[in-house]
């Protein structure tokens, strides 16, 4: 029986157009996305939120069939990884605000008596709105449930080289046969209000970084772009985000070619497989774009998958 297991955790997505008030509920009740201190004010303004947001999230997993692409790409990702490591250890996901959620995972491997797990969140940038609540929530579960078993945890992996080899490879996959220099290359990060970077949180710096580290592995390619940008997506709300947006930079960028990575993505979702390919385009098209091309998120590529059994590795 194995004795170990690895639990990816995301954030998740709707399986179904009826999970996506359940989505938006358990999103915006969370304290790490709504920090207000005031319980009693987060349900108020969760619930609004919530309220006028529910039919016009519908309509876009509407335009994608009807579910988040995320978790089957997850179960791709999961089953692969568990084909590599064969029946000495258990390889299992969690989602934060759509099922399976941590309390069915634990479920299972309470049953197994597993001993040691090891939780790899598929955030490659450390934020308290992604990786914290992804940890505190299955770890808090964990111990409600009176697991035993010890948890190792990882809170970032932006630097981990296999990964980012996994990212250039999917870059080289949507430019192709054509030439690098009629494209300028934009980082897509989601966005984040200005207060929670205020408050602290790393992400900011973390993006900045990594896309440093990608910049110049680009270089070392021979992968030359005519520029390389960074910008943020996904803002809502009047408060003050994270710039450059997304929109913004489009505006500035040489009008010819753009490749889009979303580099805080490790899965495609709704923010890659609709407002990056949907919303964005039709803004670059409006700008005049002769190309406009959004690179896929690395998936279960194998890359990807050497990348995450790299990670357990050094974790052990």
């Amino acid at each position: 029986m194995a004795k170990e297991a690895i639990v990816l955790l995301n954030m998740g997505g709707p399986n179904n157009l009826s999970e996506v008030e359940l989505f938006l509920k358990n999103m915006f009740s969370d304290e790490n996305i709504l920090t207000m201190k005031s319980n009693l004010l987060r349900k108020f303004v969760g619930g609004m939120i919530v309220f006028t947001r529910t039919e016009s999230s519908q309509e876009i997993y509407r335009e994608l069939g009807g579910k988040s692409p995320i978790v089957g790409h997850t179960k791709n990702l999961v089953s692969k990884m568990q084909k590599r490591l064969g029946e000495d250890v258990i390889v299992d996901f969690a989602m934060r605000y759509t099922p399976p959620f941590a309390n069915e995972v634990i479920e299972r491997l309470n049953a197994q008596e597993v001993e040691k797990i090891y939780l790899i969140p598929l955030y490659p940038q450390f934020s308290t709105t992604t990786t914290k609540s992804s940890l505190e929530d299955f770890e808090e579960t964990y111990h409600d449930m009176s697991g035993n078993a010890i948890l190792v945890e990882i809170k970032h992996f932006f630097e981990n080289k296999t990964y980012n080899k996994a990212i250039l490879e999917s870059i080289k996959n949507s430019v192709g046969s054509d030439d690098y220099n009629d494209f300028d290359i934009i980082f897509s990060a989601h966005g984040l209000p200005q207060k929670i970077v205020d408050a602290g949180d790393v992400y900011q710096r973390h993006v900045e970084k990594h896309v440093a580290i990608l910049e110049k592995m680009l270089e070392e390619e021979g992968m030359n772009f005519h520029k390389s940008h960074l910008a943020y997506q996904s803002k809502v709300g009047p408060m003050a985000w994270l710039t450059p947006s997304l929109e913004d930079k489009l505006k500035t960028v040489r009008n010819r070619g753009v490749i889009i990575f979303p580099i805080a993505f490790t899965i495609d979702n709704s923010e890659t497989d609709f407002e990056l390919e949907i919303e964005y385009r039709e803004v670059a098209e409006e700008l005049g774009f002769k190309e406009y091309r959004v690179c896929r998120c690395p998936n279960d590529s194998d890359t990807f998958v050497d990348a995450l059994l790299e990670i357990y590795e050094k974790m052990k």
